[in-house]
């Protein structure tokens, strides 16, 4: 069995396939993600388009689920394509696909804030069978996390009103979904804000340090976002604007600064090391955690020993559950963790795990995350 087939199943039970539209120059790339997708039975290919003129004539017409767009085309690039496609079809998510380099990783960034939904790394060279297959992986579970025809609803928290009034039989019950049970916030102050994000990550993470950035002063900040090496930099880059602050990658023995923000780099775990009176980054080139590398959950587990009751813990919107576990520990050592609600994340996958392992403080929206944030880092009550 394939590593695709292990990790994939799906996107809905519904039966409604998820229509792909291929947006690249490259004859070889549209054949061959073509053959990957049309071999899917929950996939339908709609179109293959050679520019993004060609994609931005046919997408109000066709409104695929899915658009995977290439960065550099004659006659219209993917950047320039991008604000063009999502006014013909809003509903449509796009998917950036652009090889490794500065330069695409630069635009890859920048597309996210222009509307793209997230980004798949293409190898240098379709005949490295290993880098093809990596590819094909990422490209098929990014598929089916933005572009299931169903998203499945936001588990409905059920209050004791509620409860009381079904028991007496004055209301119907409720639709059978696993109530979210939210826990007390710590009594300690953070010392320390650990966010973990992946699909739709970028994005978000630029909305809420923008909002967040007066409290940024008091306390350091790590930052694990799922990204391959060269995406992790720039994103540095753009979140230092957004957010106000000095923000870098983190290297090794690199000291941890109130007021300041790292972000693990592409391709290494970022842990951290008491030594001494301060905390000094180590990076890790073990293997992936929950398929990915950087991961959220070695970040947590070395924070732990060093903040306990004083971490706070922000998982935003992505794919997977990296985070979850770790963070059951965060919360039995007495720390705080709050979470991304499903309406306003790209995917629920990570913020709904920790969410419904009953750890979670606070399950709100993205508007609402820095304000909560904030009150917790001033030691204000909610």
């Amino acid at each position: 069995m394939s590593a695709l087939e292990k990790r994939s199943s799906p996107a809905s039970s519904s039966g409604a396939k998820i229509k792909v539209m291929i947006v690249d120059d490259s004859v070889v790339i549209r054949g061959l993600i073509g053959r990957w997708l049309d071999a899917l039975p929950d996939m339908d290919v709609v179109a293959r388009c050679r520019n993004g003129q060609d994609a931005v004539e046919q997408v109000a017409r066709i409104k695929p689920d899915v658009v995977v767009l290439d960065i550099e085309m004659p006659v219209m690039d993917g950047l320039t394509a991008l604000p063009k496609i999502l006014d013909a079809s809003p509903s449509s998510r796009v998917l950036m696909a652009s090889t490794l380099t500065h330069r695409n990783a630069a635009i890859s960034i920048k597309a996210l804030t222009l509307g793209a939904t997230d980004y798949v790394p293409k190898p240098e060279s379709t005949r490295d069978g290993h880098a093809s297959e990596d590819f094909q992986t990422e490209l098929v579970d990014k598929i089916r996390a933005v572009g299931q025809a169903r998203k499945p609803k936001a588990p409905r928290r059920v209050f004791a009103a509620e409860k009381t009034a079904i028991a007496k039989g004055a209301m119907a019950p409720v639709e059978a979904v696993p109530s979210l049970q939210f826990k007390p916030a710590s009594k300690t102050r953070p010392r320390i804000l650990a966010v973990g994000s992946s699909t739709g990550g970028p994005k978000a993470l630029f909305d809420f340090f923008e909002a967040l950035s007066p409290s940024l002063s008091k306390i350091p900040v790590v930052i694990t976002q799922h990204m391959p090496p060269t995406f992790t930099a720039i994103l540095a880059e753009h979140l230092s604007g957004s957010a106000n602050r000095v923000c870098v990658e983190g290297e090794e023995g690199m000291l941890v600064e109130p007021g300041r923000i790292y972000i693990a780099p592409g391709g290494k775990h970022m842990l951290m090391k008491q030594e001494g009176t301060g905390v000094r980054i180590h990076l890790d080139d073990g293997p992936p955690v929950n398929f990915c590398k950087p991961a959220v959950d070695p970040m947590l587990e070395s924070l732990i020993p060093i903040y306990g009751a004083s971490l706070l813990v922000c998982i935003l919107t992505g794919m997977g559950h990296d985070g979850r576990d770790a963070s059951k520990r965060v919360q039995s050592e007495g720390g705080t963790i709050i979470a991304q609600d499903e309406a306003s994340s790209v995917v629920w996958g990570m913020p709904g795990a920790v969410a419904q392992a009953g750890i979670c403080h606070k399950v709100v929206p993205l508007k609402e995350l820095s304000e909560v944030a904030s009150k917790l880092i001033e030691g204000r009550r909610l």
